[in-house]
């Protein structure tokens, strides 16, 4: 049997770091300091064959609520794209940059690394897997990737292998990753950089990999800087609010720790592309997993909220003591906070719902996570009739897609989508 030359994190990691630029035009660097700037380019990935992995048996774990219709899904994820392209958004597909990030080799050996688990499989078991890896082209390579291996689509190996005999055929010896559909987790823009985050669950381990080699060998990202170094503690995208330029909001609840959101602040800080962060305490349960699930911004001073944590949502905020180290002060109502810092008199806000009851089933399908495209103008799924009815009188306009299938996830427009680059906002 082929030997294929173990890869270790150190290996990988120094391959990582050299530097070896392609040909290429460059792009107009992209940029994000707002929730509602104008959007002009927006990550999003199409749901494909790894939703077709969730079953009964597994969906919990793979944290999704239901077993969606995959082609339903994607029929809609495609309106979804639509409506964004509609408005001159310009749209980037993650398995598009995937494969031409996986062009280069050393994005073949860190994609490679992140999905081969030697613990799991074995040394000799490992070692075929990563040789049949490496020898496929990227597309199927990218295809392996999100869409998992189960032990019987493992490559055939030479010898006997006690861990293929004791595992079901249907097993998963590489993961499927359906929380793909959810780009805002894993990578968040916060000015001109990319901050790569950590995940707090394990089935989300790898796709914070994936998203790092796109950023990393994508030409179109080559030159883009980094923010958040740390990756100790958990932080995800869904707690992170650009509520105005340089003014961070950060959720700490069921997926975001208190040290993530540190660690996220003092980095925001440092590097200057912050003068104040939020952090916020949310309720650490499935229908608030994180802060966009309650609270997002619908124009330069609005916010569509769930109101029953309208009275009890609070923040403590952190500021640069203007020596390398951080201020944190007293905790204040969370909407007092967040204007002060954005320097308005009083952030307008629009409640989710009109009774206690339809706004706790619109909180759960997501009426308060929307996709500002601009200013007064946000994504938003249709089943939420009476928050998306309140939007409108209150002079936000609405563009309306299903998500009978999507939401299956427990995810909405924002949670699906992950701003590249918006225009300024004008004052």
């Amino acid at each position: 049997m082929y030997r294929h030359r173990r890869v270790t994190l150190a290996y990988v990691t120094a391959h990582i770091a050299q530097t070896d630029p392609t040909d290429g035009a460059p792009s107009p660097a992209p940029r994000v300091d707002s929730e509602v700037g104008p959007l002009r380019t927006v990550l999003l990935h199409r749901p494909g064959a790894e939703l077709k992995r969730l079953t009964p048996r597994n969906n919990d774990q793979l944290l999704f609520d239901g077993v969606p219709w995959v082609d339903r899904a994607q029929e809609e994820h495609d309106a979804f794209a639509e409506v964004l392209r509609g408005r001159g958004v310009e749209v980037l597909l993650l398995s598009d940059l995937l494969v031409a990030a996986l062009h280069d080799d050393r994005a073949r050996i860190a994609g490679i690394h992140s999905a081969v688990n030697e613990r799991r499989l074995g040394i000799d078991l490992a070692d075929a897997l990563r040789s049949h890896l490496e020898s496929i082209a990227p597309e199927q390579l990218a295809t392996a990737l999100m869409t998992g291996m189960t032990f019987e689509e493992l490559p055939a190996a030479e010898g006997a292998s006690l861990v293929r005999k004791m595992h079901h055929p249907i097993d998963f010896a590489v993961d499927p990753l359906p929380n793909l559909l959810f780009t805002r987790d894993s990578s968040v823009w916060v000015g001109d950089r990319v901050a790569i985050t950590s995940l707090a669950l394990p089935a989300r381990d790898r796709e914070t990999a994936l998203t790092d080699l796109i950023y990393a060998y994508h030409p179109r990202f080559r030159k883009t800087g980094r923010a958040y170094g740390a990756h100790s503690a958990p932080v995800e995208g869904g707690d992170v609010l650009l509520l105005a330029p340089g003014v961070l909001a950060i959720g700490v609840g069921e997926r975001t720790t208190p040290a993530g959101a540190e660690s996220f602040a003092r980095s925001a800080l440092s590097d200057g592309l912050a003068h104040t962060v939020l952090a916020v305490p949310i309720t650490q349960e499935r229908a608030t997993m994180h802060l966009d699930t309650v609270c997002t911004m619908v124009d330069r001073d609005a916010v569509v909220m769930y109101p029953a944590v309208r009275d009890n949502l609070f923040a403590f905020p952190v500021r640069s003591d203007g020596d390398g180290g951080v201020v944190v002060e007293d905790r204040a109502p969370f909407l007092e906070a967040a204007a002060d810092a954005m320097g308005i008199a009083k952030l307008r806000v629009i409640d989710t719902g009109l009774d206690p009851v339809t706004a706790e089933r619109e909180q759960w399908d997501d009426g308060n996570n929307t996709l500002a495209v601009g200013p007064g103008l946000v994504v938003a799924y249709e089943r939420n009739v009476e928050t998306n009815a309140r939007l409108e009188d209150a002079g936000v306009e609405v563009l309306r897609i299903s998500g009978s299938e999507l939401g299956s996830g427990r995810g909405g427009p924002r949670c699906m989508s992950c701003p590249i680059d918006r225009a300024a906002l004008v004052r």
